[in-house]
């Protein structure tokens, strides 16, 4: 799902656990690491909701939850962020972070 500064509140604020993939076209470890969320999107699709945010599109989100490296991965629960992973963490990295929400 691809957010956006006019959906970003109303998807996060949902009633379960949503990982945001803040990320960028030009960002190479952004580009690895979009096969591993898209993988583990279909793994966790019932118990996680996957969303993606372009930082450049959405700058002002980015800014709210302090997003100053791509890619970075924040896990949300009811709106609020709960944890996160910055960088290509791998599918182990990933993987782990949900695992400790679902």
């Amino acid at each position: 799902m691809e957010l956006s500064e006019k959906n970003f509140f109303g998807i996060v604020n949902g009633s379960k656990p949503v990982l945001v993939d803040f990320w960028a076209t030009w960002c190479g470890p952004c580009q690895f690491m979009l096969p591993i969320f898209d993988k583990l999107a279909k793994k966790y699709a019932d118990k996680v909701t996957f969303a993606r945010l372009n930082v450049d599109d959405s700058q002002t989100v980015a800014m709210k939850f302090d997003v100053y490296a791509i890619p970075t991965f924040i896990m949300f629960m009811n709106g609020k962020p709960i944890d996160r992973a910055v960088g290509a963490v791998g599918e182990k990295g990933l993987e782990g972070l949900l695992q400790k929400y679902q």
